[in-house]
């Protein structure tokens, strides 16, 4: 944690406030950086904690089946504890073990599921859902890291206020899918068709989901309300460019060209200026990007009204000034 810090540390590590603590795990920077009260004590039980063996011991199989299977779990199964394999593991679970629940069993009590040696098993949330299977190299870590990251992160992240400001500092645009909690219809052709037709911007893009309900507000900048959702839209951090009709993420390339209009410019482009001449005739409405000067319009390209957008960036950023993100639920 840092008074101050040179233009250059700042930017590295996306400090923006101060003060600011970014905690490391074997030389890798956490997403999750400190929001806790800035007191000795608070400091103090948020160091014991991170300092905490991130791997729970199973001492029987059978505590297997007591699991929340509402969690995402990694379980491996060793030899012994003394091994390189389980090193890596560890190093791995240092890291992760925000984003996932980690287990490990050794010796006899591991025996029954070491047939082909030491191993590592993903079991994903559900009872439904079939257990996956490292088959990677166990002592080489960036591998075993990557496959257990991509099954502990996954690709449609739910966005929150408790959350909400971490996801920004990642630096990257979001693509959210504006639903109702009970809408889990929605949320799964929204996750397929990611998976489906974007999987190749994985790492340009934050792919989310949101509760339309908590977000009420949010939604009001876009000139929305729950009874709206489903709702896609793009955040750019400088403004939001909504999604045609929810059913055309159906379309084939449909949401993968609404992506490519972001990175190519034209969302931006047509936010400022209007739809291009191409795509739209004249007086139609716009697809919920004409405005002007950071404004948000659905009107008729020559009604000259809009609304003040402002970015979820910005709302977040009030958010952990006015409450430090905690228990802020509407």
């Amino acid at each position: 944690m840092l008074p101050a810090a040179p233009a250059d540390i700042a930017q590295r590590y996306r400090i923006s406030k101060y003060p600011t603590l970014k905690l490391f795990r074997n030389g890798m920077m956490m997403k999750r950086e400190y929001r806790g009260q800035r007191s000795v004590k608070a400091l103090a039980d948020y160091i014991r904690q991170q300092k905490s063996d991130p791997i729970q011991e199973l001492h029987d199989l059978a505590e297997i089946s007591t699991l929340d299977r509402s969690k995402r779990n990694i379980i491996g199964y060793f030899e012994q504890k003394d091994s390189d394999h389980y090193r890596v593991f560890e190093r791995v679970a240092s890291i992760l073990h925000d984003d996932c629940a980690f287990f490990a069993a050794f010796g006899a009590v591991s025996k029954p599921e070491r047939y082909s040696g030491d191993s590592i098993i993903y079991k994903p949330p559900g009872h439904s859902a079939p257990d996956m299977v490292y088959l990677g190299s166990m002592t080489n870590f960036d591998g075993t890291y990557n496959w257990i990251q991509d099954k502990c992160v996954p690709l449609v992240r739910e966005i929150t206020f408790e959350n909400g400001e971490e996801l920004t500092e990642e630096g990257l645009p979001f693509l959210i899918l504006f639903h109702m909690k009970e809408d889990t219809e929605s949320l799964e052709i929204f996750q397929n068709e990611v998976a489906r037709q974007l999987i190749s911007e994985k790492g340009t893009i934050n792919f989310l989901h949101a509760d339309c309900d908590k977000f009420r507000h949010p939604l009001l900048h876009i000139q929305k309300t729950p009874a709206d959702c489903p709702v896609i839209a793009i955040d750019s951090f400088r403004h939001m460019y909504v999604f045609g009709d929810f059913k055309d993420v159906l379309v084939p390339g449909k949401l993968k060209q609404f992506v490519s209009d972001l990175h190519s410019g034209k969302l931006h482009r047509e936010f400022h200026h209007g739809p291009d001449p191409t795509d739209t005739a004249p007086g139609q409405v716009g697809r919920a990007l004409r405005g002007g000067g950071g404004c948000f319009s659905s009107f008729p390209a020559d009604s000259g009204q809009c609304t003040n957008h402002v970015p979820f960036k910005l709302i977040f950023k009030m958010l952990d000034l006015l409450y430090g993100c905690k228990n802020v639920t509407t």
